[in-house]
């Protein structure tokens, strides 16, 4: 006679390795290093900046 074989115990481990694969997949495809947020940052800080030093204050006229 053959051996038991835990069909619930085979899903649950197939299941996590494809979990693990699409955790990995994602973790290139969106993952960023702490330094390219941090210029991503100072980089829309600045766009921010220099968009309000041109900025045109119109006083509202009576």
């Amino acid at each position: 006679m053959g051996n038991v074989i835990n069909l619930n115990r085979f899903r649950k481990r197939a299941e996590r390795d494809a979990s693990a694969k699409q955790a990995d997949a994602n973790r290139t495809k969106f993952g960023r290093t702490k330094a390219e947020r941090k210029a991503e940052e100072k980089r829309k800080a600045q766009a921010k900046e220099h968009l309000d030093q041109h900025r045109i204050d119109r006083e509202e006229q009576s």
